[in-house]
């Protein structure tokens, strides 16, 4: 028999939604500050060839310019004011939560609650200038390196990094103004849109291929299809769970007796979400960034890395699903799903699993259940990275489809339709609350009536 959420999750339509009017207050705003987000983009950082930049954008799409310009939604590619996008918070935030799991200070804090989050969310928005700042110097110095800057020279530099940095940080005000007063996660939203926005071109252009001749229309097809499959293999593999039983004793409340409950605990098959391929990605792409800003200046160990290690070649495909699986273990372990704090988490609750002792025992037990599920989780993102990769590379096909692209937009897409959901359900309760408030304030009224 269904929940009365389920029903009334069954129960939405339409109608419902127009009576939201906070929720369709909070879509309006998300909606506003995405659209500043993609009018910033067409804003060219000052002191810059525009007529130049094209062709040097060309030479960088292996490199830099590649993992960038799928988060960016094209502004790397006009070098606009947010060229770096939301990425130096991404990467801050990961770094922040790997070193949270390691240092004891950090880890401290986590544990203070809302003061402690607090000053761990300063010290990512600290590591964010940085990274942005890096990043920011090393894009302005390449930029000279090819001729693009109008006035090149420290003062071209230092507006360059100002400018990039100001739009990071203007970027992650952005995000966090969507997470606490729209609707989803900000920053997921902001790189979702920026990659939706590059694929209407990318998809006229892989089509255009067809019309001239250069791909086979099977081949375009084919392609089709299995981007209709891998999102859905994508989506089937996000919502999969392995439930673990959990027992709760009976417990005696002043003279009552109540019977213990069950529930389960439920662990993701893949807990760690697209931080893996992106830490891959990165890694793997370093030696052609370094390649990039140094121009012709590339000495020949660094020819030979970019060679046996260039997009496509078998030494980067295996150790880019090494590091997936890697990535994978190591982030689940130390963050996604600590089992040591798990298991104490259960032992406080006074729950257990079947079986199976509460504490150590209850620990080596999780450890040994997320250790084989993360087997099949570590598979198939290694499996969805790296099929876009063999494409491009074995069947030469123009059309940007990125395995990393596809697991962001997905997993973003399904959570901010539950937050909608959630706040559907809620603006229900909130009804039957004030009808049932209503009817009680009758009921009195007819009472006190009748005793008149």
């Amino acid at each position: 028999m269904a929940s009365a959420a389920e029903q009334m999750a069954a129960n939405m339509s339409w109608g419902a939604f127009g009576k939201a009017t906070e929720l369709r207050q909070r879509i309006l705003f998300t909606l506003g500050l995405l659209i500043v987000y993609r009018l910033g983009t067409y804003i060219p950082v000052p002191g810059i060839d525009g007529a130049a930049l094209r062709d040097f954008m060309e030479r960088a799409s292996t490199g830099l310019g590649g993992i960038l310009s799928m988060f960016t939604g094209g502004a790397l590619g006009r070098m606009g004011i947010f060229a770096l996008g939301i990425m130096p918070y991404i990467s801050a935030s990961i770094i922040v939560q790997l070193l949270a799991a390691m240092v004891p200070q950090l880890e401290a804090l986590k544990k203070e609650g809302e003061q402690g989050r607090k000053k761990i969310n300063q010290y990512t928005r600290y590591g964010t200038v940085l990274l942005a700042a890096f990043q920011a110097y090393g894009l302005a110095v390449s930029l000279e390196a090819g001729n693009l800057a109008t006035d090149p020279g420290w003062f071209f530099r230092a507006s360059t990094v100002i400018t990039i940095v100001g739009g990071t940080m203007f970027l992650m005000w952005l995000g966090e103004q969507i997470t606490a007063r729209g609707v989803g996660n900000g920053i997921s939203l902001i790189i979702f849109v920026g990659i939706i926005a590059q694929a209407p071109a990318a998809l006229a252009q892989f089509l255009s291929q067809g019309r001239s001749g250069a791909i086979h229309p099977g081949v375009i097809i084919g392609v089709l299809v299995m981007v209709v499959l891998v999102i859905a293999f994508v989506v089937f593999m996000e919502r999969a769970l392995r439930k673990i039983h959990i027992q709760y004793p009976r417990r005696q409340v002043g003279m009552k007796m109540y019977d213990g409950g069950s529930s389960h605990l439920p662990v993701k098959v893949n807990p760690a979400g697209v931080i893996p391929a992106i830490f891959a990605s990165s890694l793997l792409l370093l030696p052609t960034t370094i390649s990039t800003f140094s121009g012709a200046q590339t000495g020949p160990v660094m020819s030979v890395i970019l060679a046996y290690f260039g997009p496509g070649q078998p030494l980067y495909l295996l150790f880019f699903s090494a590091m997936i699986v890697f990535f994978t273990y190591f982030y689940t372990f130390n963050v996604a799903f600590k089992t040591e704090d798990v298991a104490d988490n259960l032992k406080n609750q006074n729950g257990f699993i079947p079986g199976i002792r509460p504490g150590k025992r209850t620990q080596d037990y999780l450890d040994y259940v997320v250790t084989r599920v993360l087997v099949l989780g570590s598979a198939y993102l290694a499996l969805v990275c790296l099929l876009p990769e063999i494409l491009r590379s074995q069947l030469a096909i123009p059309f940007y489809f990125g395995g990393t692209s596809v697991l962001i937009v997905v997993s973003v897409t399904m959570d901010t339709i539950q937050q909608i959901q959630s706040h559907l359900l809620a603006h229900q309760y909130e009804g039957l609350i004030e009808k049932s408030q209503l009817r009680r304030k009758r009921k009195g009224a007819r009472k006190g009536t009748a005793r008149r």
